[in-house]
């Protein structure tokens, strides 16, 4: 932004001739994430892409940075770079500025340790196959990034907070926005090394992960990032209020962005189905945060009052084995079903059999998928403790942990097609308001404030 209109926009906000309601300012904004669809694992990657759509959409300039691109998202929309192609050169100051932003990494973590670059380069247990050596005590890699969530996310999310550095060297921008834990040390490094403000955003917290047996490093990556950053954009006011209570943070300095959803499903009226049973599905990461195992025991007691109801669980995760193994005790195999990994299309189908949708999370930041659910005509059940709930008036809420109240309430739902309608339409006018182009703009006034402050 040039710097003269600078001058006179912030000598017109000391004068009080400025309201940000009325005033929007162009900025140049370098983002940060993890994963972009069509390669997602979960909401994060669907939440990217529509807000960065939006504000596209809404006239802001926003380049895209992911540890890996995979050859088939849409460059014609998005401006991406590519982290994997970013070459560094580790006998440089730029690299030693690098290292020195990011001394509050622990070395134990797997993360970037405090070496000079030599010692990095020949402690670090990345494969030496990965540098290219050029010259007397000049070196220089490109970090291969997997773009995954394997064995080596801390070692990678390390990497990618140094090639961060190179990035914001190379570009042009007014603020760095960065989603999520992975990419917090990213963020702080362009915003350090370039004197830019830093927005964090969100999605979930290490809390809503794990619950009490936090991984301390991911904690302390997360405490950073929101006292590093400018400001941070939560999703909901559950999160909201997790920060507050966990990490410490002023309510001031938090904004609550609640996500929105893809338009391109709007609600049709559904053909009564031929079959003469019902079916109730759980999609979604099949992990603590989830609560799949409430769904589970709840089905059970479903099941005793309407033996032809069938279950699925679609979904993939670190608590399916111990799933498949509950539903073989509690002798229910015939009437559970496990899909794996649902996307695009898989996702569309799915939606369109199914009569009930759960959500039974233990702590959820916002969940999108109830948004996509109730797109395609299907009544939900989420739990309180979920950001969604916040929007979602009309819904059918239960506590993750009473299974009874869950049961009963699949049970009406299954029984009483006069709710069901009722609460398919209402929640549907609900989701109409729910627009990405809404939560950009919400977004767009923290970019506004900070750079006029």
């Amino acid at each position: 932004m040039d710097g003269t209109k600078f001058r006179l926009l912030k000598e017109k906000k000391a004068m009080g001739l400025l309201h940000f309601k009325y005033y929007a300012v162009k900025m140049k904004i370098l983002m940060f994430g993890w994963e972009f669809p069509p390669h997602i694992s979960g909401g994060l990657g669907t939440a990217c892409y529509g807000l960065t759509s939006a504000l596209l959409q809404q006239g802001e300039n926003v380049t895209f940075v992911v540890p890996r691109l995979f050859g088939d998202e849409d460059k014609t929309k998005f401006r991406f770079i590519n982290a994997s192609e970013i070459e560094m050169n580790f006998n440089t100051p730029m690299f030693r500025k690098q290292l020195e932003q990011l001394k509050y990494i622990e070395v134990s973590s797997g993360l970037v340790p405090y070496f000079s670059p030599e010692e990095y380069i020949y402690r670090s247990t990345t494969s030496t196959e990965r540098y290219v050596f050029s010259g007397e005590h000049k070196y220089s890699a490109q970090f291969e990034f997997s773009g995954l969530y394997g064995k080596d996310l801390m070692k990678e999310v390390g990497e990618y907070a140094l090639v961060a550095g190179s990035i914001a060297s190379q570009n042009d921008f007014d603020a760095v926005h960065a989603h999520d834990w992975l990419t917090y040390p990213a963020g702080i490094v362009a915003s350090r090394l370039r004197r830019k403000p830093l927005i964090i955003h969100v999605h979930a917290t290490e809390f809503d992960r794990s619950g009490d047996n936090i991984n301390q490093n991911v904690y302390d990556i997360e405490r950073e990032g929101m006292e590093k950053a400018d400001s941070i954009i939560t999703v909901s006011g559950f999160t909201k209020q997790i920060l507050i209570d966990r990490y410490g943070i002023p309510e001031n300095k938090i904004t609550v962005v609640h996500n929105g959803v893809l338009p391109g499903k709007a609600h049709t009226e559904r053909k009564p189905s031929k079959r003469k049973y019902k079916i109730v599905t759980f999609l979604g990461r099949v992990t603590f945060q989830k609560g799949p195992d409430y769904f589970v025991e709840s089905a059970k007691k479903v099941l005793e009052r309407f033996p032809d109801t069938h279950f699925v669980m679609a979904g993939s995760g670190d608590m399916l084995t111990r799933m498949i193994k509950r539903v073989a005790q509690l002798r229910i195999g015939s009437r559970f079903h496990f899909t794996g990994f649902l996307k695009g299309q898989e996702t569309d189908h799915m939606f369109s059999i199914t009569d009930a949708f759960v959500m039974p999370s233990v702590s959820e930041p916002f969940g999108i998928s109830p948004l996509e659910a109730i797109q395609s005509g299907v009544p939900v059940i989420i739990s309180k403790q979920s950001g969604v709930s916040e929007v979602l008036k009309n819904a059918v809420k239960i506590d993750f942990w009473d299974t009874d109240a869950l049961a009963n309430a699949i049970c009406s739902l299954l029984q009483y097609k006069s709710l069901s309608d009722t609460i398919i339409r209402e929640t549907s006018k609900e989701v109409e308001s729910l627009t990405w182009e809404r939560a950009a703009a919400k977004v767009k006034g923290v970019y506004n404030k900070l750079h006029l402050n």
